[in-house]
């Protein structure tokens, strides 16, 4: 199962050439010294967007906030698997969020 998820993680990643995969046992991606995706170790994938769009989105997605390794992941969308068969779609999740730490504070 997770080895499944690591794949499709890191194809949508290989659609955004803006950025690329960071870790090996923890999954994600950062610029601007923030993370903004993460595949936690239950295979779930979590994308951060501004509180607004974090709660626009768990409506429309059908979906909750992300935990990763028990902790509520601040900002961070649980994204649904059904939707993962459309890479495109996620790449431009990605991308979204990569936009939106760009915006932030550089840590």
């Amino acid at each position: 199962m997770w080895e499944e998820q690591l794949k499709i993680y890191d194809a949508i990643v290989a659609k955004c050439p803006r950025f690329e995969r960071k870790g090996k046992s923890m999954i994600y991606t950062s610029a601007n010294g923030h993370m903004f995706t993460l595949l936690n170790k239950a295979g779930e994938i979590g994308v951060r967007f501004s509180k607004d769009v974090q709660e626009k989105y768990i409506k429309a997605f059908e979906s909750s906030i992300y935990k990763s390794y028990g902790s509520v992941m601040k900002g961070y969308v649980l994204i649904p698997n059904h939707m993962l068969t459309d890479l495109d779609k996620m790449a431009e999740l990605f991308n979204e969020s990569y936009d939106y730490v760009m915006s932030l504070e550089p840590k």
